[in-house]
């Protein structure tokens, strides 16, 4: 069956809102002409069906509002105040922000002049931005049941995640199949990560060794990604074994083999997959009028698809063979997240669609955590010393953390927590009113309406750096804010101003799986290497407008390029040095 390319079928679901108007413009003035004898111009007759849908656009936009003021007023409530700028250049700032914009800023500027909440139409659809801690408590928890992905955000997603965890409404059955194995026993057995761990430090430390410094993030990335398909699909797709980049200025020496290798092509194509999927979130419901004659993600998801492939197919032969009696498998028995996904359907496209959706989860919110992690060690070499005492403490200097030791390391998941805060992997979420909601407000403000299949972003990274929620040192990088007496008076009262990889109460299933891998990772670099540094030369920079237009913000101090496509990562690479620490040695 032919299927239309994205503009084609959107203009033609287009068609009726623009020709039923003006054709019942049209025969109604022929039938006042004949009937009445009315002697109408031509050209009025053209101009009133020419301008009959732009009429009712208008018409149809004020009664909207009208409608939603009154509905407001009957539930006691407020419309939130309305962004004063026109639709196109708001899906402008939007788009510009995902390209080369910090993340977060657009709606903080907004923060800035309306207020903590704000409103603003994308053509077709209503959006609703809020700062509010109660709100997103309500979105997350209270009144969960009136939220969706929408329609939207699925449609917009569809090319890259399909009907995956991550892009799904009703996601009982996604959940129901993948919690078993996050138990505390399957995420607790930190072989993988060990192994791991080992096989991309010593790839640093060779890089180093040639005196050359390294991209952290991509090292991070392939010991995220051979770990989750270890944990998750039961065997690893090696991309460590590809090796790491060089620097630009000694990239001829990065061999083509490297950018041959699957593990590349499927990183590279599912970074450019992401980029392109969160700027059609800022066009609205329009996006396919930028992809007019070809849906740009299905080649990279294809390619994807092309990596992950051969391990689903080999998953599904197991499959046949376990029901046609070739190979005993008793219930329950299944090793895997992959095989226990096969005993439930053997749908291709579904299977396709979760393993890329848990690749998302399994790689890029850990590579953002341990990418920024170094960036601040590099920044705080006092806090660097601090974390290795607590590791010689309750670790020691060569063994590998046990659950039970990672439980007692207070100041590690403290600095990991205060990563999070001002770092956040999804800097930036949002969920689609199913039906009219009222959000609470505070300080004697009206409740705030939202009609039915609005919008609502919550900006995370924003709501982490207010100083009236978290104090005045709110930008500054300080772990024992999670220890001393401000987790009583700012997080305690308010739990929903830090939501650790945006779970909120309902908690992401693989929360505690990142935090063990994360912690294990920064065990193993802490024992082995001291005298973490940027290589600002390598690094790509921050715009100059940063520091002289955002003064006394986190954005001004920058040394690196946040950008934010699904997940948050640092443009160019984190290009760093470190040092060998000396055996049993604090520090060098």
């Amino acid at each position: 069956m032919l299927k239309l390319q994205p503009g084609p079928a959107h203009l033609l679901g287009f068609l009726p809102n623009f020709i039923v108007p003006s054709a019942t413009v049209y025969l109604s003035l022929r039938v006042l002409q004949e009937q009445l004898h009315l002697d109408i111009p031509s050209s009025l007759v053209i101009a009133s069906t020419v301008l009959a849908r732009p009429f009712l656009f208008i018409l149809t936009r004020y009664y909207t509002l009208w409608a939603n003021n009154r509905a407001a007023i009957a539930n006691g409530a407020v419309l939130a105040p309305e962004v004063q700028q026109s639709t196109l250049s708001i899906i402008s700032a939007l788009t510009n922000s995902v390209k080369n914009g910090y993340p977060g800023d657009v709606v903080l500027d907004w923060l800035h002049r309306y207020g903590s909440v704000v409103r603003f139409d994308l053509f077709n659809n209503g959006v609703f931005v809020t700062h509010e801690p109660d709100h997103v408590k309500a979105i997350l928890a209270t009144q969960f049941d009136s939220f969706d992905k929408g329609p939207l955000f699925i449609g917009q997603m569809d090319s890259l995640l399909g009907t995956g965890i991550f892009n799904a409404d009703g996601e009982i059955f996604h959940r129901a199949m993948t919690r078993p194995f996050f138990t505390r026993e399957r995420i607790s057995d930190f072989e993988i990560y060990d192994r791991n761990a080992d096989l991309s430090l010593q790839e640093a430390r060779k890089r180093l060794s040639e005196g050359y410094s390294f991209d952290f993030q991509d090292l991070v990335s392939r010991f995220t990604l051979d770990s989750a398909t270890e944990f998750l699909f039961g065997s690893s797709v090696h991309s460590i074994s590809a090796g790491i980049p060089y620097p630009k200025h000694a990239e001829h020496k990065t061999p083509q083999s490297f950018h041959d290798h699957p593990s590349n092509v499927f990183v590279k194509a599912f970074s450019q997959g992401q980029v392109l999927s969160a700027l059609r979130t800022g066009m609205g419901a329009d996006w396919p009028f930028a992809e007019f004659w070809k849906d740009e993600v299905i080649p990279l998801r294809k390619a994807m698809d092309a990596f992950t492939g051969p391990v689903m197919e080999a998953a599904l032969e197991k499959r046949e063979k376990e029901l046609s009696g070739q190979i005993e498998t008793k219930e329950g028995e299944e090793t895997t997240l992959l095989a226990h996904l096969v005993k439930n359907t053997q749908d291709p496209k579904i299977l396709k669609d979760q393993l890329i959706n848990l690749l998302v989860a399994g790689r890029d919110t850990t590579m953002c955590l341990l990418s920024f992690s170094f960036y601040m060690l590099a920044q705080h070499p006092e806090i660097e010393h601090r974390l290795r005492q607590e590791i010689f403490e309750k670790v020691g200097a060569t063994d590998s953390p046990t659950y039970e030791q990672m439980r007692e390391m207070k100041y590690t998941r403290a600095f990991l927590n205060e990563v999070l805060r001002l770092y956040p992997p999804v800097p930036v979420d949002s969920r689609t009113t199913n039906k009219a909601v009222v959000l609470p407000s505070k300080n004697g403000q009206p409740p705030i309406y939202l009609p039915a299949n609005t919008n609502c972003i919550y900006a995370v990274m924003n709501i982490h750096r207010r100083t009236d929620l978290w104090g005045p040192d709110a930008l500054k990088f300080d772990p024992d804010r999670f220890l001393d007496e401000r987790v009583h008076k700012y997080l305690t009262p308010n739990p929903f101003i830090f939501c650790p990889f945006n779970a909120g109460p309902r908690i992401c299933l693989g929360q505690q799986f990142a935090y063990h891998e994360a912690t294990f990772y920064l065990v193993r670099l802490l024992q082995q290497f001291t005298g973490f540094s940027l290589d600002l030369e390598t690094i790509v920079p921050p715009p100059a407008e940063w520091a002289s237009e955002y003064k006394g913000t986190r954005k001004s101090t920058e040394q690196i390029h946040p950008l934010s496509h699904l997940t948050m990562y640092i443009k160019g690479g984190l290009w760093v040095r470190m040092k060998e620490l000396q055996p049993g040695a604090v520090d060098s």
